[in-house]
């Protein structure tokens, strides 16, 4: 059994097969104007239908012909009432088109669920689908730690800390435009902050697990004297260790529950190393970053149950 998965995020197009053991996941950044932090919905929206089709067509030259059993899609950002963003209708209409054409089910899932379920599958710890443990969820738009228990084939996420204003990709972002770097400026900032030699960084307050980051945007503009290296190390510093912070607190209120890192943020190099001695579980860094990948192991997790397998 093979399912094909969609995933139009704000910055990411994807596709992605799984077939219950392997998959494979093709994506492409969206393109964004040097200096902007970010795109309206109605272009990234406009990107995602043009990019579909070309994606879709590398996937199957990479995959060779498959019977599709089943199409799955992200059509929000998180599960709760009210999350919308028009960009997720792009790879909405597409699987449905596909699924009416082809007269297979099409199962809907959040991004964040998907993320959580790549970050899952790819670290080898599936097992956790079924348990309650804590995710943190590291991307552009979320900086949220969350309680993670099982919903049917997915899981249900609820938000017990993270950041009380902007996120962890937004604070790298705006560091980045600050240094004149592409947005998102995620890998570059990894890149630039491998070399830096300054130790310091801006204790950031953290309540339980919450903290603000606007704090850190200033102290990161009044530090800037021109060296890029330095600043990008002293963001990224001030930003993990608030994420380290908030984690052992969290280990402290849940010590039954692993910790699991998911979203673009989570493939941070800094941020890895800062963990290394935390009992925490970080996915391969291509599974943390925006893709398909996820809602397809869900999908195929529905289609299973649904009992065609």
């Amino acid at each position: 059994m093979t399912v094909l998965a969609f995933d139009t995020s704000n910055y990411t197009t994807s596709v992605a097969v799984f077939n219950g053991t392997e998959g494979h996941n093709v994506s492409r950044l969206l393109d964004v104007e040097q200096g902007s932090l970010g795109l309206r919905q109605s272009d990234a929206l406009f990107s995602h239908v043009k990019r579909l089709p070309e994606l879709t067509d590398r996937l199957f030259s990479d995959i060779g012909a498959v019977k599709i059993d089943a199409i799955g899609v992200s059509t929000r950002p998180r599960a709760v009432e009210g999350s919308y963003m028009p960009c997720f209708l792009a790879g909405h209409s597409q699987a449905k088109v596909l699924g009416f054409a082809l007269g297979v089910p099409v199962y809907e899932f959040s991004h964040q669920q998907g993320h959580i379920a790549a970050s899952l599958w790819s670290s080898a710890h599936m097992e956790l689908m079924d348990k309650p443990h804590l995710a943190w969820h590291l991307s552009g738009g979320t900086t949220e730690l969350l309680l993670v228990t099982p919903d049917g084939v997915s899981v249900h996420a609820e938000k017990i800390g993270g950041t009380t204003d902007i996120s962890a990709g937004q604070l790298i972002d705006r560091t980045g435009k600050l240094l004149g770097l592409s947005f998102p400026a995620g890998k570059q900032l990894d890149a630039l902050s491998r070399e830096a030699t300054d130790t310091s960084f801006f204790h950031v307050k953290v309540n339980g697990t919450e903290f603000s980051l606007s704090g850190v945007q200033n102290k990161v503009q009044d530090y800037h004297r021109g060296d890029d290296t330095e600043t990008a190390g002293y963001a990224l510093r001030s930003l993990i260790g608030a994420i380290v912070t908030a984690t052992k607190n969290a280990r402290k209120a849940y010590p039954d529950c692993p910790v699991v890192f998911a979203g673009g943020v989570a493939s941070n190099t800094m941020l890895r190393e800062a963990c290394a001695d935390l009992p925490v579980i970080f996915c391969p860094p291509q599974y943390a970053t925006d893709n398909a990948l996820g809602t397809a192991v869900l999908t195929w997790r529905a289609h299973d149950a649904a009992g065609n397998l």
